[in-house]
């Protein structure tokens, strides 16, 4: 069924492709808005709806919209602490918070955000916090609270907080009731809508890509690098979002060029579904057909009460790695090497367990150490420790780590490598973000990519699995 609704959609795209020649010429109306990019949306749109009658409400209410003037004419986000970074960042973290009955999480996630970062991460990001709600009791006793505690980030530049009165919201009365929701979760819904359109609207010139987190979660360490390494991986794919998160709206990043045409988007739909649920559909308008998920998760859920009227929210995410991950259990592996060594026993060194180490006179540039699993496992944490233990001396300054993925059942390689991070002073230990859930890893790669002065110690390539 599903196959024949896909020939369906391809059919119905190939009738709808002589509107996108002329939408040029011809826009839906003359007093639209909308960007080219967005109208050719709505043509892709159309055409699925020949399938899908129940999205023609969407439609009518898109249409509608554009009879009015731009929603975010009268937009007058304004910062309440700290300054425009001075230069463009790779990333922007939005969170965005509301008042909530039994206390609010926000000083906690911001202290989490900056304590999982070290200094030379900082400098590739700028935090933005967008306080919205209106009580102003509220905003006064948020605005010193965190000028107090996060002062130095502030005269960085490193953290920005702004407001956005009522007064640039759409309408929150006479909300379509959709889901069985109740009036009262409608109006919050909607409203948490717009409070996002309207931090990232406000985010769009800081930064080359966009993070979205809530005000009620934890970071795992290094959090910036792991996503810098997804993102250079990924930096010649095609994607719309990343997840680092499976929870709601937590942990999704954006490119910075997609945020005025999904600022637009949650505008016109802002009444009528939850934010996660129209990310979804954004998503797949723009033809990325599923979630692109990486675990495990960098961002957890932390707040035992939901924003909306102090309800009971527990939700944790199961894929989060903590600190206490326990002692790597290397799994049964060979190790092959294009290094000139005698002694297989002596190499295997490098994957022991105990207290040897493996040790070479002499390492030339593009020399590699592989360790090829016998059974494929899930890794997720990966640690390569080179040089001596006590003296800076025999370590690979120059030298990455790969990991390896086998499709055609090679015996002593792999066929497919992806670098998982550099070494810095002979060390690299991090986490592995998989796209997909169960993607087994075969090698482990340490690559040599600058011969050495002196001879190279391998004391440790330890592996973590589930």
């Amino acid at each position: 069924m599903r196959d024949f609704l896909w020939k369906l959609i391809i059919i119905a795209t190939a009738v709808v492709l002589p509107i996108f020649y002329f939408i040029d010429e011809n826009p839906f109306d003359t007093a639209s808005f909308l960007s080219l990019k967005e109208k050719e949306m709505v043509a892709w749109q159309r055409a699925r709806m020949q399938i899908n009658p129940g999205r023609t409400n969407h439609m009518k209410t898109f249409k509608d919209m554009q009879k009015n003037s731009e929603p975010l004419k009268n937009v007058n986000s304004h910062i309440l602490l700290g300054a425009s970074p001075t230069e463009k960042k790779l990333l922007t973290i939005g969170i965005s918070s509301v008042q909530r009955p039994q206390g609010s999480y926000l000083l906690d996630t911001l202290r989490s955000l900056f304590f999982a970062s070290s200094l030379s991460e900082q400098k590739y990001f700028t935090v933005l916090v967008h306080l919205a709600d209106p009580d102003p009791n509220w905003l006064d006793q948020m605005i010193s609270n965190i000028s107090t505690l996060f002062q130095p980030y502030i005269q960085a530049r490193q953290l920005v907080v702004i407001n956005t009165p009522l007064k640039s919201y759409l309408p929150l009365k006479n909300l379509k009731k959709n889901f069985n929701d109740t009036p009262t979760h409608v109006t919050f819904r909607s409203k948490q809508n717009m409070d996002y359109a309207f931090l990232m609207n406000f985010a769009t010139n800081y930064s080359d890509y966009f993070l979205m987190i809530e005000d009620d979660v934890k970071c795992a360490p290094g959090f910036v690098s792991q996503i810098a390494t997804i993102l250079s991986a990924w930096e010649r794919k095609a994607w719309v979002t990343l997840e680092f998160s499976r929870l709601g709206f937590i942990g999704k990043l954006f490119h910075a060029r997609d945020l005025p045409c999904f600022v637009r988007f949650l505008l016109l739909f802002y009444q009528e579904m939850p934010c996660d649920y129209l990310l979804s559909h954004f998503r797949h308008l723009l033809m990325q057909k599923k979630p692109i998920q990486f675990f495990p998760s960098l961002f957890q859920h932390m707040g035992n009460y939901s924003s909306f009227e102090g309800q009971l929210n527990s939700l944790t995410d199961k894929e989060f790695e903590g600190n206490n991950i326990g002692p790597p259990g290397n799994p049964a592996a060979t190790i092959h090497t294009s290094l000139n060594v005698t002694n297989a026993s002596v190499l295997m060194n490098a994957y022991s367990l105990d207290k040897n180490f493996f040790y070479i006179k002499e390492a030339k540039a593009g020399s590699h150490l592989t360790v090829v699993l016998d059974i494929p496992a899930t890794v997720f944490r990966v640690q390569v420790l080179t040089g001596s233990e006590l003296k800076e001396e025999n370590q690979v300054k120059e030298g990455q780590v790969e990991l390896g993925y086998d499709s055609t059942n090679r015996i002593n390689d792999c066929d497919d490598y992806i670098l998982l991070g550099l070494l810095v002073n002979g060390i690299l230990d991090k986490q592995v973000l998989s796209e997909e859930s169960g993607k087994k890893v075969k090698c482990v790669r340490l690559l040599v990519t600058a011969a050495l002065p002196s001879g190279l110690i391998v004391r440790h390539i330890n592996l973590w699995i589930k």
